[in-house]
């Protein structure tokens, strides 16, 4: 009988596999660091006009918690909390498919913003809360 001298040894390499999980590794590393999180800045486009489809109705809080209501194109006059709800109950008559527009100044509480709300609730007024107030044209 012959016998052979030589035996092969059967070992699997893990080296070739551990290249391969490095590679990926940096791959996802480097690709990972450029993608950045943008969805909490949002900067919205500023228009130099901005026209409403429907008239508007303004309800304006400053930081003084003074209420002021306008109505189209009219001046804001100073209003009574209390009488709100008859302004824009007025407004509804003429235009029925009005926006109410409200508002109010960071400092304001959010007590007196939500009493706002609760009367445009109540009477199913569409309402827009404003981040800007309209430059007025004097």
């Amino acid at each position: 009988m012959l016998k052979r001298k030589t035996r092969t040894i059967e070992v699997f390499s893990m080296s070739s596999m551990t290249d391969i999980i490095f590679l990926l590794l940096i791959f996802f590393m480097i690709t990972s660091t450029m993608v950045t999180p943008n969805a909490i800045k949002v900067l919205l486009p500023q228009g130099a006009r901005q026209t409403s489809a429907k008239p508007l109705a303004r309800i304006i809080i400053d930081k003084g918690l003074n209420y002021y209501s306008a109505f189209g194109n009219e001046d804001e006059m100073p209003i009574a909390p209390d009488n709100i709800a008859a302004f824009l109950l007025d407004c509804a008559a003429k235009e029925p498919e009005m926006y109410v527009a409200l508002y109010a100044d960071e400092s304001v509480p959010y007590r007196e913003i939500v009493k706002v709300l609760n009367i445009a609730n109540e009477n199913n007024f569409k309402m827009v809360l404003a981040t800007r107030r309209p430059d007025k044209k004097r």
